[in-house]
């Protein structure tokens, strides 16, 4: 464990038996659906005079636990019967955030908001998610490998010799069991507002998988206003996956006014009556931001103007610098190498720097806003004791987006989504960022993000997988603190059903065969206990780029020109950025390593597309 310099640290654990916090039955009365409860209209200025508030408060007013998953090899203990309460637990997901855009990151971004819960929590230096969305989120509920719940691929990127095929139906599929669906059975009242990503309609939405109550894009992405323009969609026609309680939406309601604002809103209006109640809550708020296209309303766009004129290369080394200052990367790591898209900001004409800056500018508004209103979530739930013993979990799903508009959606592959995008979009600098406008904040700014990472999202490198997550929960984490422990994101499930004291149900749930959670409860972690299985074997594959982890020994395969068609090996202690290719000089653990592969692969019914869509 590396401690936060100038700080002193120290974990301490928590008696988790009878007595230890307010008491509640170990199996609490079920109740039926949620009742509906008062609609909190808030205006913009409302927003700002709450969060205002919040920053003179003391920091540690909300217990957070984030989702991290890290490796231990000790098991889920059984759960201990002499326990007579359960904690609340808040899961906040940001969708393709940068390493290093937090403050408590190395960000230059003001999230204080955030850093009071992340400098008083544990942050975790060495968490990883999948490259992409859908399957990062179906480990994180399942605690199973992505590809058994149904993600072996993106649903947009199914490759013809993968549709059909178990593992690849593109939705959260019935042989997994979420936490959500545990925790419910258990007692818990579990509200979900945000992105989805894990399947649509009736049968595969929020509401079918253990939320009482749910608000959620069910897609990959859209407009973060209320046009309701879709991400992509091969027709203009089509609008937005939108749900309510198993409803889908034809039009937002006028309170929505942006993404992450409306999130919050909906997820107070479900936590509005739960003082009441004696039931534990499980609530997960899952923000679209700053996911593409980057938009944010105009007054927090207006306070980055000209933050960014200095360029990419200038904002990279400046992160890098605070990073290292906080610990949270190691003091010998350089600045990544460029991806084969990047183009050094001095050989940039003044066209192209104006366009940069402010796509920029808009993105960190985007972060901006996820702090602003995770702040107002926080005020509302501390004077109605909803923070009393809650655990919070905060988290990236990936890497930032570096893909520019040619990769995501290039003709060849999809003709009929560009088209759409083309027709129905500005594209001119001066309306980035606002209703109509379609921006990718590209691999200059990806990689700034996260300065001595290789590549970004999309990519099973550094870039693509190692994101900022930390956690927050006083009664066991009780003063500031810092691992370097691999963490993975299928282990916070297991993490939250042992902190809840619910069991997995083992391969049967409700008369059906499931699959087994491969996720390691990380609670002895976070009760000082540290690591103790320095040789797990982690896997990763999508859309063909593959790579295999045994302690700090990575394998990875990618294609050209972002790899070589063929493993390369690093050790990713020495060398953060994967800039050094030890395959010619450890034949022996290249070996090793691609027999596991071939387990991993085998394990999880692998198959490598037989086409690239170019992302």
């Amino acid at each position: 464990m590396e401690l936060q310099p100038g700080l002193t640290f120290r974990l301490t654990c928590i008696n988790l038996g009878a007595g230890a916090r307010k008491e509640r039955p170990l199996f609490s009365v079920m109740g039926g659906r949620h009742p509906d409860v008062a609609h909190h209209h808030h205006h913009r200025q409302a927003h700002h005079n709450e969060i205002d508030g919040i920053m003179n408060r003391v920091f540690f007013f909300a217990a957070f636990l984030l989702i991290a998953a890290c490796s231990d090899d000790v098991p889920i203990a059984p759960t201990n019967s002499t326990a007579t309460e359960r904690p609340n637990i808040l899961l906040i997901v940001v969708d393709d955030m940068a390493f290093s855009d937090l403050g408590s990151f190395g960000g230059e971004i003001p999230t204080p908001n955030i850093d009071r819960l992340a400098y008083a929590g544990m942050r975790f230096t060495d968490f990883h998610g999948a490259p992409m969305c859908s399957p990062s989120r179906a480990m994180l509920l399942t605690g199973v490998d992505a590809h058994p719940a149904g993600f072996g691929n993106m649903l947009e990127e199914l490759s013809p010799n993968q549709k059909g095929q178990p593992g690849y139906e593109g939705y959260l599929h019935e042989r997994v069991v979420t936490i959500s669906q545990l925790l419910e059975d258990a007692g818990y009242r579990n509200y979900f507002t945000g992105k989805w990503h894990l399947g649509s309609g009736d049968i595969a939405g929020p509401g079918a998988r253990g939320f009482e109550r749910s608000f959620g894009l069910n897609s990959g992405g859209a407009s973060h206003f209320s046009d309701m323009r879709p991400a992509y969609a091969p027709s203009p026609e089509i609008v937005a996956d939108y749900w309510e309680d198993g409803v889908k939406l034809t039009e937002l309601p006028p309170a929505f006014e942006y993404s992450s604002q409306y999130y919050v809103d909906k997820m107070i209006e479900y936590l509005g009556d739960h003082p009441s109640s004696e039931q534990p809550f499980f609530a997960y708020l899952s923000f679209t931001a700053p996911h593409w296209p980057i938009q944010a309303p105009d007054d927090a766009i207006a306070k980055y103007a000209g933050r960014y004129d200095d360029g990419y290369d200038v904002l990279a080394s400046a992160r890098l610098g605070r990073a290292k200052k906080l610990g949270l990367i190691p003091q010998y790591a350089g600045r990544n190498e460029r991806s084969p898209k990047e183009v050094p900001w001095s050989e940039l004409d003044d066209e192209r720097r104006k366009y940069e800056a402010r796509a920029m500018e808009v993105y960190a508004a985007m972060i901006d806003e996820v702090d602003v209103h995770t702040g107002r979530l926080i005020d509302f739930m501390r004077p109605h004791g909803l923070l009393d013993d809650t655990i919070i979990f905060f988290m990236s799903d990936n890497g930032a987006e570096g893909h520019d508009l040619d990769e995501t959606w290039p003709m060849e592959s999809f003709p009929e989504i560009r088209k759409t995008i083309d027709s129905t979009h500005d594209f001119s600098v001066e309306n980035i960022g606002r209703v109509a406008s379609y921006t990718l904040v590209g691999p200059n700014w990806a990689n700034a993000g996260a300065p001595s990472f290789n590549l970004h999202k999309g990519f099973p490198t550094e870039g693509g997988t190692h994101v900022a997550a930390f956690v927050h929960y006083p009664p066991m984490i009780t003063a500031p603190a810092i691992s370097n422990d691999f963490v993975f994101i299928k282990d916070v499930a297991p993490t939250i059903l042992e902190l809840a004291g619910v069991e997995h149900p083992g391969d049967e749930y409700d008369g059906r065969p499931v699959e087994q959670m491969t996720g390691r409860s990380f609670v002895p972690l976070l009760e000082g206990k540290g690591h103790t299985d320095s040789d797990r074997v982690t896997g990763i594959e999508l859309v063909g780029k593959r790579m295999i982890r045994s302690g700090d020994w990575k394998l990875t395969h990618m294609p050209e020109p972002y790899g070589i068609d063929d493993w390369q090996l690093f050790n990713v202690q020495d060398d953060i950025s994967e800039s050094h290719d030890l395959s010619a000089d450890y034949p022996e653990k290249v070996e090793e390593l691609k027999s596991h592969w071939v387990e991993y692969a085998k394990r999880n019914n692998v198959i490598i597309p037989d086409w690239v869509s170019g992302y």
